[in-house]
């Protein structure tokens, strides 16, 4: 039987089994990546291909050491490596045999066999290709191909497509396979190759035997020179298929593949597509017509028909317009994200009333855990439309996206069109995942290649290299998402109308846990309502001691531990019902990671609390300033990025400059050094909004006051000390928040900003928006003296201890407080 290269692509090795159903073969061998026709006669081998046409059709091909099929096989009959293969096709005959088309997916060798009967089946081991980077193995695939075009060049049954064909294969191992495939040796020294795992050592043996058949050729072609000069070798094939049509025609027979012919032509009538892919089709299908199953473009020919007629050119489901129920399954799966989910309700709208189905291209823009792609998934429920999800983030090709032109070996379509065959219709939900990370190679920039995909006025004609014909995908309803917009290409980021997702409070954390996380990680972890609980006390404890957050991925992490805890105790039955509480948090999660006062680090001069942005989230960022004897040297130190270095050379001139002003000695500049620091150093840290707390931390170490507590800020400033605007306003505030801060330091352009914190952050910070550094320092630096602070200090301490004796003093000795002895 003639082997033909694999056009289809192949599984992942995480999709094939541990055991497979054992097929032994007697008379073919089937290696990785290419496909071979085989036949099953009644018996074992029906059963088999029976139960696996039931289930994945993946199945695990074994050479027979017998030389016939007869009786049944011993597992000691067989050898122990072979070939995992997946049926393509099949069909059973009238006399019970049954005709299939086999696919090879990668070695395996067999480590026990579980089952003799009805049929064979083992527990088996995959056999991935070794030393792929040994740099012989690069020559040794060279000469191999050009020992091989010399082989295919003598051989008259070999298509002369071989040749180039072998020349696409990138792959040694792959090349030493499809040559072994192809070339006239026994079936024994074809097991060996299929037995060698090492790449240089398959390469060898199959340079060995392809030198040994291109000696035997080359003699027959100098015998066959002398005695046929006449007639060459495409002449006599071309008279001999005149000769094979002629008979045919005599006796009223048709061509072996007329009933596949047949078949794709009856798919193409049915699959209504447009003229010019119905042609491109009808074209392919006249190639396959005139084709021998065993050329080697027949099976190409067979899976773009194969593809062609399977998408869903016409096929769509139909739009749910309900508004009143797209709130209801956006509220029910999604707790706050008002603008997001109000941005999606206006869509809808606007579809209901002008029927149209072009739309603007969303992009879910926010840090991680925040629902991005979940609200894709609730858009597509609510629609009632089907979802694909495509993960961009990394690829670096851009067949990926506009897919492989079929001259390749193994070309495949683009993700999108695959998605599209995968779920039959042409108005899914394609969420494109992160965006933000998608990387450019030699193999092309795929952001290049989304700007056709996400633009609507162009991807009515997008055109996919392997098909080859436009197709229609205005009809799809594309959502994006990226946690950062600055590494989005331009272009691309214009196609695409952004909603941010910033994060979420700590009031809203709670709910979600207990209307979403809690239940859900309550069912996963075997638990009910009836034998667990969470009081509000102890997820606001989790929320504040063990996460620092915008999203929710370390909040489910931690309910998960207490599940888990909680799950060990009733298992082990040593309770059969717990209540956490506040106190008994940390029984199941250790103690606190993170500390609640936030003032104990400013507690000094030149200490400051700044707020800074990062991709996943705002972060509360400490920045310290010290002196040293020496003479006007600068220090800097806490992986500082070359903004913020500007920014702290910025403040230092603006200090230097209007020290009189500020209350310091010129003189002292002259005697010291200054240290400035970032703390977690392991950290990168940059950009421009840093440069108000570095002001205030140097005026705060200067005139020796500290900076009043629950405070932080965030800004940038210039030479002449005016405050400039910043991004990520309600990121930061939303952190600062978070960590228990009372009063933020905004600039004053800034404002229009804070329309979008929640109304009860708002009411619970105090926020000051200030134009200049002279309005930041009358509000940040407390001018009191250190005797005066610890005067006020204990003046708190002691209305704290009246207050919290009157509580346990009785109502009656009250009056007996503040007499003199």
């Amino acid at each position: 039987m003639t082997m033909n290269e694999l056009s289809s692509g192949t599984l992942a090795p995480e999709e094939i089994p541990d055991e497979l159903s054992i097929l032994p073969v007697y008379d073919v061998s089937l290696f990785p990546k290419m496909v071979l026709p085989l036949q099953a006669t009644e018996g074992a081998a029906s059963d088999l291909v029976e139960d696996a046409m039931q289930g994945n059709r993946i199945i695990g091909l074994l050479l027979s050491k017998k030389e016939s099929p007869e009786g049944r096989h011993e597992p000691s009959e067989l050898h122990s490596v072979g070939t995992v293969a997946m049926i393509l096709k099949m069909a059973r005959e009238e006399d019970g045999k049954i005709q299939m088309m086999v696919q090879g997916m990668g070695r395996f060798g067999t480590r026990a066999y579980v089952q003799e009967q009805p049929f064979l089946r083992a527990g088996v081991e995959l056999i991935p290709d070794t030393g792929m980077a040994e740099k012989e193995a690069g020559a040794m695939a060279a000469n191999l191909l050009a020992q091989y075009q010399k082989v295919v060049k003598l051989t008259p049954s070999l298509p002369q497509e071989l040749g180039e064909m072998a020349r696409s294969i990138p792959d040694p191992g792959t090349l030493a396979d499809m040559i072994t495939s192809t070339i006239n040796v026994s079936l024994e020294e074809k097991q060996a190759v299929l037995e060698l795992a090492r790449v240089k050592d398959r390469l060898k043996k199959v340079t060995e035997l392809v030198n040994y058949q291109l000696e035997i050729l080359e003699i027959g072609s100098r015998i066959q020179t002398q005695v046929k000069e006449d007639m060459s070798n495409k002449q006599k094939e071309f008279y001999l298929r005149q000769q094979i049509k002629a008979m045919q025609e005599e006796l009223g027979e048709e061509g072996e593949n007329a009933a596949e012919v047949s078949e794709y032509r009856a798919r193409i009538e049915a699959a209504n597509m447009p003229e010019e892919a119905k042609k491109e089709a009808e074209r392919e299908l006249l190639r396959l017509a005139r084709m021998h199953p065993s050329s080697s473009e027949y099976t190409v020919a067979i899976t773009y028909l194969e593809w062609v007629t399977s998408l869903p050119w016409q096929k769509e489901t139909a739009d749910n317009l309900d508004i009143v129920r797209a709130k209801k399954v956006l509220d029910d799966d999604h707790f706050g994200l008002t603008k997001p989910k109000k941005r999606i309700i206006e869509y809808l709208a606007v579809r209901k009333l002008t029927q149209a189905s072009k739309g603007p291209i969303l992009c879910f823009a926010g840090p991680p855990g925040t629902g991005k792609t979940s609200l894709g998934r609730s858009v597509a429920r609510a629609m009632g439309r089907e979802f694909i999800r495509i993960a961009v983030g990394g690829i670096r090709d851009e067949a990926e996206i506009r897919g492989h032109r079929r001259t390749y070996v193994g070309a495949l379509p683009g993700r999108i069109i695959q998605g599209l065959r995968r779920v039959g219709s042409r108005n899914p939900v394609v969420v494109l995942d992160e965006v933000d990370k998608i990387g450019s190679s030699f193999q092309g920039d795929p952001s290049s290649a989304l700007l056709e995909v996400l633009d609507p006025e162009q991807n009515n004609t997008f055109t996919d290299h392997y098909l080859d014909v436009a197709f229609d995908l205005s009809h799809v309803m594309f959502i994006t998402t990226a946690n950062v917009l600055h590494t989005v290409p331009p272009a691309l980021l214009d196609r695409m109308e952004v909603l941010e997702l910033p994060g979420y409070t700590d009031d809203e954390k709670i709910k979600i846990a207990n209307r979403y996380l809690i239940p859900k990680q309550r069912r996963a972890h075997g638990l009910s309502s009836g034998n667990f609980s969470l009081t509000k006390g102890a997820v606001k404890k989790i929320i504040s001691g063990y996460t620092r957050e915008a999203g929710l991925r370390n909040l489910e992490r931690e309910v998960a531990g207490v599940c888990r805890g909680v799950a060990t105790l009733i298992a082990q039955e040593e309770a059969e019902k717990v209540a956490v509480n506040v106190v008994t948090v940390p029984k199941f999660l250790g103690p606190e990671k993170y500390s609640h006062d936030v003032n104990d680090r400013i507690s000094v001069p030149g200490v400051v609390m700044g707020l800074a942005w990062t991709p996943a989230g705002g972060e509360i960022l400490y920045i310290e300033v010290t002196a040293m004897k020496g003479n006007k040297g600068l220090n800097l130190t806490g992986q500082m990025g070359s903004v913020m270095k500007e920014s702290v050379s910025t403040a230092l001139s603006f200090v230097r400059s209007n020290s009189r002003g500020l209350g310091i000695d010129d003189e002292v500049f002259k005697g010291i050094d200054l240290h400035v620091h970032v703390p977690a150093g392991a950290i990168p840290k940059d950009g421009p909004s840093a440069g108000v707390a570095m002001m205030t931390a140097l005026v705060s170490l200067l005139i020796n006051r500290v900076v009043r507590k629950n405070l932080a800020m965030t800004g940038e400033i210039t030479l002449r000390g005016k405050v400039l605007p910043v991004g990520g306003v309600k990121e930061k505030v939303l952190a600062a928040h978070r960590v228990g801060v009372k009063t933020v330091i905004l600039p004053h352009q800034n404002e229009k900003d804070l329309a979008e914190l929640p109304k009860k952050v708002l009411k619970a910070l105090t926020i000051h928006l200030v134009s200049d550094m002279v309005e930041v320092l009358e509000l940040s630096i407390d001018r009191r003296s250190a005797e005066e602070r610890r005067a006020a200090q204990k003046r708190v301490s002691r209305d704290r201890r009246y207050t919290e004796g009157d509580r346990r003093r009785p109502a009656m000795a009250t009056p007996m407080r503040g007499k003199k002895s």
